[in-house]
């Protein structure tokens, strides 16, 4: 998955994920590692699941979380508004980012 999202995220693609308590379609900003070596995915989520009841926000997800991803055929412009460059909860590294 990490290769999937590394893509995205250059080709700026939407992905399909399936992550607790269901699908969702996200746009991937950023790509790294926790401090403590989790794989982390920052993403806007424009529809699906949610557990916290947020449908459309900003999202931090685990890769080790996800059961299945896909990119889309959709494409995203800019990032969104709110994005900042140098994720914080990335202190492991980043991989790719917008």
């Amino acid at each position: 998955m990490r290769t999937l999202f590394s893509n995205a995220i250059n080709e700026r693609r939407t992905v399909r994920v399936y992550y607790d308590p269901g699908w969702r379609t996200v746009e991937p900003h950023a790509l790294g590692y926790s401090k403590e070596g989790h794989l982390l995915l920052r993403a806007f989520q424009t529809e699906g699941a949610s557990d916290s009841g947020e449908h459309i926000n900003w999202k931090l997800f685990r890769l080790d979380r996800m059961r299945e991803a896909d990119t889309g055929n959709d494409n995203f412009n800019d990032p969104r508004p709110g994005y900042k460059r140098g994720d914080s909860a990335m202190k492991g590294g980043i991989i790719a980012q917008l």
